[in-house]
């Protein structure tokens, strides 16, 4: 069973702080605490939340925590717990004394173990990479190496390493050389299995091409973005929050080089000394139910950024899902030259 203390956190402990205790010690989730009083709980996504909603990590762990979570208690029994979480869709549950104070922790999973990462995974990995000539006029793209090995390969051994085994490379330019390096994925601890393009159909259309409709949500992704996100996190974000769709996005930051003026008519109002602006951006990661491939055209060329246009355009809107790790869109050759530099450091370390 786990426990407690690893995992304690007081109201004014700042977000990042916090986020390196529950990403240490394997129990995703924070238990606020004031001389042992429960007083809140935060996972991941009460996190992400905080992110959209602008709250800096630098900020205390009250202004994201959950104040009125589920609590049992101390004597509640193991199969009681587990029917609890399930029935409340959560993963976690504090239990607590008569004064509320924090005694225990209980985890669904370690109660009612079942294996994460079934979710079927498709990497677009067909384009041309026409932004990084002449690297790519012999290789693809995701075969152009970052830290001493082919940028595909980074990635498929993300996904191994969080359970998630069955992947289809959606391939087009030099596709031969994709195939001939994977195979059939055993020597990398996955199935790989390939959607072969005859012309591009996009990051979206390739879909269509899937032999069968996968039972569950299935995460989409380009074969240029190398990320240490939790995929695991991203699908429970994505079923948490009940939508056909969601979308990975990440933080990008533009400094104007000049004093912004701002005027009415001719007279001078302010002037902003080059303003930083914010932005959200579209990280090429995705997780879509099933139902959304009946909305992909046979045979048709399709981006997914267009998929979650339509979505919109129904009334079904998708949910975002920010990153908070370490993400890089391998586009151009100054992106490859950093995420060189950045290699040894970020994926030669051991998992979160």
């Amino acid at each position: 069973m786990s426990t407690v203390e690893d995992n304690l956190v007081t109201p004014d402990t700042t977000i990042l702080e916090t986020l390196k205790i529950i990403d240490t010690h394997g129990v995703p989730f924070g238990l606020v605490h004031e001389d042992g009083v429960l007083r809140g709980t935060v996972t991941d996504g009460d996190i992400r939340r905080g992110i959209l909603a602008g709250v800096s990590l630098s900020d205390s762990v009250a202004k994201v925590m959950n104040t009125t979570p589920i609590t049992a208690k101390i004597d509640t029994p193991d199969v009681d717990a587990a029917r609890l979480m399930r029935r409340a869709g959560i993963g976690h549950l504090p239990l607590i004394d008569h004064a509320g104070k924090i005694v225990d922790l209980r985890v669904l999973k370690e109660l009612d173990p079942k294996p994460e990462g079934g979710n079927t995974v498709v990497l677009m990995v067909g384009g041309q990479g026409t932004r990084l000539h002449p690297l790519t006029h012999d290789v693809p793209k995701p075969m152009l190496e970052i830290g001493g090995r082919p940028i595909l390969e980074t990635i498929i051994e993300r996904f191994v390493a969080q359970g998630f085994n069955e992947i289809y490379l959606s391939v087009n330019y030099k596709a031969e050389m994709i195939e001939k390096h994977f195979g059939d994925g055993r020597a990398f601890g996955a199935t790989v299995s390939y959607l072969r393009e005859d012309h591009a159909l996009g990051t979206g259309g390739a879909l269509s091409l899937l032999p069968q409709r996968p039972t569950s949500p299935l995460i989409v992704m380009n074969g240029d973005v190398l990320t240490k996100v939790n995929f695991n996190h991203l699908i429970k974000f994505h079923q948490n929050h009940g939508a056909s769709a969601t979308m990975g996005v990440s933080e990008y930051r533009f400094t104007v080089p000049f004093g912004v003026v701002e005027t009415s008519a001719e007279t001078l109002k302010s002037i902003a000394e080059k303003p930083e602006h914010t932005f959200f951006v579209n990280a090429g990661i995705y997780v879509i139910d099933p139902g959304v491939l009946d909305l992909i055209p046979s045979d048709s060329a399709l981006d997914m950024p267009d998929l979650f246009q339509h979505l919109l355009d129904q009334g079904r809107p998708p949910t975002v899902f920010p990153l908070r790790e370490y993400w890089m869109d391998v586009g151009q050759s100054h992106d490859l030259d950093q995420a060189n530099r950045d290699y040894s450091d970020v994926f030669t370390k051991s998992e979160d």
